[in-house]
């Protein structure tokens, strides 16, 4: 007599979307919390040394007499970002340190929401960790994702990622006052960009001259008012 062993069961597991849905359970609660308060959110996104604190920095100085700004500020470590929003006039902030991951996650922001006063801001920007690639996926809640590159990174970052242009409400390229120096080709970036996002609109900005800030904080205001 043969013996013959049954075929053992195998169970699998989709990890990641399993966790892309408990993330969207958390990001929809943060968005009814925004909704209640009438405070518009922004979901920051850009890479490393792309000027997304100056931005920050930037817009709550064109924003002061009309609109008051809270902070998020996510980082791997440290409160130095946290520290200048706060001495350049933000409402409040209040700093996520993830210990190592790559994006933050609608936990996160529900549990830093629990220590902001939304009451008293009319905006929230929420800066990611750096990179452009792992916050694309996870939303926290967010009214708009703002992706944010600088000329000095390249006119190609649209080509080389192009899921995070794609998913953006609006697109801000920083350090306009570099382009010359870098060989920035402003045709292939908006050609390119228009092919994987027809409708966002694209601002130049210089946080460094400030050229171009108003312009942004206006949109962004008008966003604000139609909640």
């Amino acid at each position: 007599m043969t013996d013959t062993l049954a075929a053992p069961h195998v169970k699998l597991i989709e990890v990641g979307r399993s966790l892309l849905e408990s993330n969207d359970v958390a990001a929809a609660l943060n968005r009814q919390r925004f909704a209640e308060a009438q405070t518009l959110s922004i979901n920051l996104i850009a890479g490393p040394g792309a000027g997304k604190t100056s931005l920050i920095i930037r817009l709550i100085e064109a924003l002061r007499e009309r609109a008051r700004v809270a902070v998020i500020e996510g980082d791997i470590a440290g409160s130095i970002d946290t520290s200048k929003v706060l001495a350049a006039g933000a409402v409040d902030a209040v700093q996520i340190n993830t210990g190592g991951n790559c994006h933050l996650e609608a936990g996160m922001i529900r549990s830093a929401l629990d220590d902001l006063d939304l009451a008293r801001a009319e905006l929230v920007v929420v800066e990611n960790v750096g990179n452009l690639v792992c916050p694309t996926h996870w939303a926290l809640g967010e009214h708009l994702k703002l992706c944010l590159l600088s000329a000095a990174e390249g006119h190609d970052k649209p080509v080389k990622y192009p899921e995070i242009f794609a998913v953006s409400d609006v697109i801000v390229l920083n350090k306009i006052d570099l382009i010359e120096l870098v060989d920035f080709e402003r045709q292939f970036f908006y050609e390119t960009v228009r092919a994987l996002n027809p409708s966002a609109p694209i601002f130049e900005v210089s946080c460094r001259s400030r050229q171009g800030i108003g312009d942004l904080a206006d949109w962004l205001l008008a966003r604000r008012d139609e909640l």
